[in-house]
């Protein structure tokens, strides 16, 4: 009876080990969690300028591909890969947001202009931002963040106030003519 007991507990302790031996120390695990806070919090400041301006890609989809890229980049770097192949994993990211960001982008034939552009790559810093905090470069994913909230909020203002009501800036529209 004994012995049929370890064997009917023998599954179960498989499955705790391989679930605590995924889990890292506290002082690692502590690191992890800020910086995918961080990368959230980043996101979510582009998030929120583009939701503000009315964007289809707000708050909740900026912060997932900031805290998603950083999470491809703690994988990469607790998974024990070099500096050479963390690159490969940032190509890889680089490449995929690419195409996220190319599903943004519509072309309007009947107004000769296409749209979705700023949008994608308001994605694509993102990710970036994300990339930085996931290496735990806060600085540079700080002064990034702030360039890219100067970018999408102020230079549309400077935009408007250069063209003087000559034409409607719109944030995401390149007409054919440019």
């Amino acid at each position: 009876m004994v012995g049929a007991l370890k064997f009917e507990l023998a599954p179960m302790n498989v499955v705790w080990e391989e679930l605590a031996a995924g889990f890292p120390d506290a002082e690692t695990m502590a690191r992890i969690t800020i910086r995918l806070v961080v990368a959230m919090i980043f996101g979510a400041v582009i998030g929120i300028q583009r939701e503000r301006a009315g964007k289809p890609a707000g708050v909740r989809t900026h912060m997932l591909v900031s805290s998603g890229a950083a999470v491809f980049i703690l994988a990469s770097g607790e998974f024990g890969m070099n500096p050479d192949s963390i690159s490969r994993v940032i190509q890889g990211l680089v490449t995929g947001i690419g195409f996220l960001g190319a599903g943004a982008i519509l072309k309007l034939y009947d107004r000769r202009a296409v749209e979705g552009l700023t949008t994608a790559a308001g994605i694509w810093m993102t990710a970036a931002l994300g990339v930085a905090v996931g290496l735990g470069r806060f600085g540079l994913a700080l002064v990034a963040t702030l360039l890219a909230w100067m970018t999408l909020s102020l230079v549309r203002q400077l935009e408007h106030i250069m063209n003087r009501g000559d034409r409607k800036p719109e944030d995401d529209t390149i007409s054919a003519e440019d």
